[in-house]
């Protein structure tokens, strides 16, 4: 009979030992991140100073969107580059003058549309080997009708440059 008095006395014996072993700070219960004890400035994973400052440098990447239609709004906006074929101005909404470059392009030997987005103004096209996009954008007296590389800088040489006068000769003759 006394063993069974015993048990109780046992039980809450054990419990409290294990409740003064657990909060008593022993290491195996204890949490420290010695990593992160130091000042703010001595703490790992921090960004350096100077990366969070913009790169001035002469080789750096021009500002701005890197996406597809990010580059080709970039190129849109951008002073032409010597050389390069310019474009021209046609008479007309941007509509009309896309329905009349669909036309021209349709009567160019030697070039095949191989797809038209109207909305977008872009004719994706191959002249002469090379793969060009020729676009039709809103201008203040009337519509811009431009060649650019399907990179969307504008495109250079002597392929743009003749398809733009073929196109230029079309437009002129409606």
């Amino acid at each position: 009979m006394q063993s069974n008095s015993n048990q109780p006395r046992l039980l809450v014996g054990s419990l409290l030992l294990a409740t003064l072993v657990a909060t008593s700070g022993c290491s195996w219960f204890s949490r420290s991140d010695d990593l992160y004890a130091a000042a703010p400035e001595n703490r790992p994973l921090e960004v350096p100073p100077d990366l969070d400052l913009p790169n001035t440098g002469a080789t750096t990447a021009p500002a701005g969107p890197v996406t597809a239609s990010g580059t080709v709004a970039a190129a849109g906006n951008a002073a032409p580059v010597a050389g390069a074929a310019a474009g021209f101005t046609a008479n007309g909404t941007r509509e009309e003058v896309f329905a009349q470059v669909d036309a021209a392009l349709a009567s160019i030997e030697g070039l095949t549309v191989a797809s038209r987005a109207q909305l977008l103004g872009v004719f994706d096209v191959n002249y002469q080997g090379s793969n060009l996009l020729v676009r039709v954008s809103e201008a203040e007296s009337g519509a811009q009708v431009s060649v650019v590389d399907p990179r969307g800088t504008p495109a250079t040489g002597a392929v743009p440059g003749q398809l733009l006068a073929r196109l230029q000769a079309a437009l002129a003759g409606n």
